[in-house]
């Protein structure tokens, strides 16, 4: 069975599929590895790297893709409506493994089902005990509430902790997180190791011990609907208006006291939900920073910029795409162990060739194409060739794309 790691060619994205460990593990496995040359460059890996993990290097996409078995990558590849046919060096009967967006992407499922790739849509693996070691979210948004402080405390003008001098005591920093899911939990604990006062929100109950654990001050409108709160999968649920109405007007009294607000909310399938309005930032302290880490999915600030760091009415917001590849090699070594656990599953134990088992709970989660048609329930595609409709009752996803916008960071002020 031949695997192939091709290099990423999205803007903003650093990070690689596979790292020499993992290549190493996969070859331990009896299986053949390819490696396109530059692979990981972004992430500190060199080709002479996954060489000496036991790994050939392709001199380009399509000299490493061919004759594979399984590709995998860390975002899908482009499509020629995108500028760039990544898709064309891919063949029929292939299969794909990497994030895809499956749910808000139905050009994309639909192009892959056309050109006959099985595709493994990474973002959609089910949030079970058996499947945490393949959790591409869990382990990239972790690093990503960790960057987020550090992103925050970059740009903020006054030291996190308090400190007491001669020439007088300095307090510490107030920062509020929104959304204590994996992201969240992570800021929360970053935060108050460089000595911030930390309080934090989330609309899931559970949330509220896993906030105090880390000694933060869980700030939420606990009535009925807040109980009921969070799917059987941890994520939150979206409330209604009557709820949000009541959860922005406690929002906005805590925001005036925030010297940082970090924003991780997410709905998965929908655009990030809108937590921050343009009033609540007037209202904020000059020299304020928010740090909003749903700004690919639209932002929970309202003001935001994907890609860019702004001043708005006194206030620093920063908007960073892929924050995880900010910390490329952290995240190309989780990344690539997260899919290690996930090839395991489609690697034959005698024969070592590829099998895909539809009744497995993992793989019919996550499996979105095979065979030209669309065969994941939730999943829609429009087909730009012969792919088959979605079966009946499949729910249609609805959110955000990321906009393709520059590369590059940039600073405005208002």
């Amino acid at each position: 069975m031949k695997i192939a790691v091709l290099k990423e060619r999205r803007p903003n994205e650093t990070r690689v599929a596979a790292s020499p460990e993992t290549v190493g593990k996969m070859v331990a496995m009896g299986l053949n590895v390819i490696v396109e040359s530059g692979a990981g460059e972004a992430s500190s890996f060199s080709d002479a790297a996954y060489e000496k993990a036991g790994a050939s290097i392709g001199k380009d996409a399509k000299a490493a893709a061919a004759g594979a078995d399984v590709v995998i990558k860390i975002q899908r590849p482009m499509i020629a409506s995108e500028g760039h046919d990544e898709m064309a060096v891919l063949s029929k009967g292939q299969a794909l493994v990497s994030l895809m967006f499956a749910l808000t992407e139905p050009k994309y499922v639909g192009a892959m089902a056309a050109a006959g790739v099985t595709g493994f849509a990474l973002e959609l693996i089910p949030r079970i005990t058996r499947a945490q070691s393949m959790d591409v979210l869990s382990s990239q948004s972790n690093l990503a509430g960790y960057r987020a402080v550090l992103d925050g405390a970059a740009a903020f003008g006054r030291a996190f902790p308090m400190m007491m001098t001669a020439a007088g005591t300095i307090p510490p920093a107030r920062a509020l997180v929104m959304g204590a899911g994996v992201a969240g939990l992570q800021a929360i604990a970053t935060a108050r190791r460089l000595g911030a006062v930390v309080s934090a929100t989330d609309v899931r109950p559970a949330a509220k011990e896993q906030v105090e654990s880390l000694g933060g001050t869980f700030v939420a409108v606990e009535d009925e609907e807040f109980k009921q709160a969070e799917t059987a999968g941890g994520y939150a649920k979206e409330m209604s208006a009557e709820y949000q109405k009541k959860q922005a007007a406690l929002i906005a009294e805590t925001i005036k006291k925030q010297d940082m607000v970090i924003t991780t909310a997410l709905i998965p399938g929908r655009p990030a939900p809108k937590l921050i309005s343009a009033d609540m930032v007037k209202t904020m302290k000059p020299g304020a920073v928010i740090v909003d880490l749903a700004v690919e999915q639209g932002g929970n600030c309202e003001l935001s910029e994907y890609n860019s760091i702004v001043r708005k009415h006194g206030v620093t917001i920063v908007g960073h795409a892929n924050v995880p590849g900010r910390l490329a090699e952290s995240a190309s070594n989780l990344f690539a162990r997260n899919i290690l656990s996930f090839m395991s599953l489609l690697v034959d134990e005698e024969t070592k060739a590829l099998k895909i088992d539809p009744e497995d709970e993992i793989i019919a989660g996550t499996l979105v194409t095979r065979d030209g048609a669309v065969v994941h329930k939730d999943v829609k595609a429009e087909a730009p060739g012969p792919a088959k409709a979605a079966p009946a009752g499949a729910k249609k996803g609805a959110g955000a794309k990321k906009p393709a916008r520059a590369a590059k960071t940039k600073a405005k002020k208002e």
